[in-house]
């Protein structure tokens, strides 16, 4: 199975980052979070990757151009111009990347893909700058269980601030540090979606998140994947400074793989 990546998007509220490089190539651990998010589909066995291309599209090109030669020992004989490498330590991944243009919504950027997908049955999708560590393997499951169009996993984002709880009297009995919003799910990004999808989708100007999945969702065609466990999207620089932390102090839950 195919695993598609938007990863066009301008990322202008984390533009202390973006102003020089697209955001899924902002590094977290050292490592670009887009890296993170395909060794997360790695680890569930899903190492054919469609990205979508839009802002500074060229640096992620140069990325996985140069990938296998920053993850091998080199010699490189400067008399010939030739390069050889030693210990490759590279992922067994095959990377297409597609300009999907600069200013195309999430729903024209997966629309123009129909050539690469049009073999798939099924596929998956996500956004490039989130993170989770949803079991991708049952997802997977779940989705060609009901054999509708799409899965959507439904995750419960923690407090932006910290709660307090009142007794009768007004008096503060406890103060909760941003706890699990156990009330409301939101939309985390990880999809299973069939290839009919693609046909609900006019053109270059349709958010994915609005007519598309309306649509399908008032066809009976969109199922939720429940996910309790942990899930970041990284918006802000306080995003990514979270993210950071959890890697720094070996308490990445998405990280499954080392």
């Amino acid at each position: 199975m195919k695993a598609v990546i938007l990863a066009g998007g301008l990322g202008t509220r984390l533009s202390e980052e973006t102003s020089l490089r697209p955001k899924p190539m902002v590094e977290i651990g050292g490592r670009p979070i887009l890296w993170h998010i395909m060794k997360m589909y790695s680890h569930h066995g899903i190492n054919d990757f469609i990205i979508c291309l839009g802002y500074k599209g060229y640096m992620i090109k140069d990325f996985f151009l140069n990938y296998s030669a920053h993850m091998s020992d080199l010699t490189v004989d400067l008399s010939t111009n030739e390069a050889s490498f030693h210990n490759n330590r590279s992922e067994p991944w095959k990377v297409t990347l597609v300009d999907t243009g600069e200013n195309t919504m999430t729903g024209g950027r997966l629309r123009r893909l129909r050539e690469h997908l049009k073999n798939e049955e099924n596929f998956c999708m996500t956004y490039g700058d989130g993170v989770c560590d949803v079991n991708i393997t049952e997802l997977i499951e779940a989705h060609k269980k009901h054999g509708k169009m799409a899965t959507l996993t439904a995750v419960q984002p923690a407090e932006r601030y910290g709660v307090l709880e009142f007794d009768d009297h007004n008096r503060i009995s406890s103060f909760k540090e941003k706890p699990a919003n156990t009330h409301t799910y939101i939309n985390g990004g990880f999809f299973v979606l069939s290839n009919k999808v693609l046909e609900h989708i006019a053109g270059d100007s349709i958010m994915w998140e609005r007519e598309p999945l309306e649509t399908i969702a008032r066809s009976e065609n969109l199922y939720a994947y429940k996910h309790s466990g942990f899930w970041q999207c990284m918006d802000t620089l306080r995003d990514k400074m979270l993210l950071e932390e959890l890697i720094k102090t070996g308490k990445a839950p998405w990280i499954k793989w080392t």
